[in-house]
């Protein structure tokens, strides 16, 4: 038998990861060690470091954190936020609370951000192609909404006239390009699709915390996939808080609605069961 065929070279081959070496008394992080890792980075560091495999540059991370710490929470008007709440009322453990919060993040609540990275690297590449921006834009749009849907990620919001969170996140973006930090492509980009998609409905359809955060991800070379799972990480800090907030205050079997509050009722009338033969 070879070395290849023994169960325990076999045992050692079922998981590979360039991600963590370790053994006893030794673990390194994509080949650093870890007790210099400790003090020396902070926790967006590591976010770049675990998923692309270098340790960042300050800007890079520190634009990074800004994405991040700006989308932690929306309210428990929120689903994902509301649910974590209500699955504390239900005897839920912290981290039952946060999974099932976790698991709403998907393409209506949570996605946004994945599909506005999309939307911009495809009107990107008709730049690439040899578009200008405002046609390259007009492309972009028209192909996502013949293609995917009507609705233009990272646009609108049913809360806010203007979301608080976009024009600061793009300013940053716009300073950190003008320092030669990132390229300045996709913040561009994100604006004319905003001019554009006002231009057509007649009103403000202001960028979204979504689509400024998609702007930051793009900028910093982010698959689209990860976006959505850095959403995730960013939002499970919001959905943290308000599970240990609800257990802190107790409740019990809070449901979506406040108690004698009853949803419309649009079936039959009132009826007797009918005698069967």
């Amino acid at each position: 038998m070879t070395d290849s065929q023994t169960p325990e070279y076999q045992a050692q081959q079922w998981w590979k990861t360039d991600i963590i070496d370790m053994r006893p008394g030794e673990i390194r992080y994509r080949g650093y060690p870890i007790e210099e890792l400790i003090g020396n980075v902070g926790f967006a560091d590591m976010v770049w470091l675990m998923t692309r495999g270098e340790l960042p540059s300050r800007a890079q991370a520190a634009l990074l954190e800004t994405a991040l710490m700006s989308a932690v929470d929306h309210g428990p008007q929120a689903p994902s936020i509301a649910i974590a709440r209500m699955a504390m009322t239900c005897g839920s453990s912290l981290n039952n609370a946060m999974a099932s919060a976790v698991n709403v993040l998907d393409d209506v609540h949570g996605g946004a951000g994945e599909q506005a990275v999309e939307l911009y690297q495809s009107i990107l590449e008709y730049q690439i192609g040899g578009h200008p921006l405002e046609i390259a834009v007009e492309e972009g749009i028209a192909t996502w909404q013949r293609e995917r849907t009507r609705i233009i990620p990272g646009f609108g919001h049913r809360f806010h006239p203007v979301d608080p969170r976009g024009p600061r996140l793009l300013q940053l973006v716009e300073e950190a390009a003008e320092r030669g930090e990132v390229d300045g492509s996709f913040v561009a980009i994100a604006r004319e699709v905003e001019r554009q998609l006002i231009a057509m409905k007649g009103k403000p359809i202001p960028l979204n915390i979504d689509g400024a955060t998609a702007v930051i991800y793009a900028e910093l070379g982010f698959p689209a996939p990860l976006a959505r799972g850095l959403f995730c990480l960013s939002r499970s800090v919001g959905i943290l808080a308000h599970a240990w907030e609800q257990q802190c205050q107790g409740g019990r079997n809070k449901g979506p609605l406040p108690k004698g509050w009853l949803w419309p009722y649009g079936g039959p009338a009132a009826r007797p069961v009918p005698a069967r033969a």
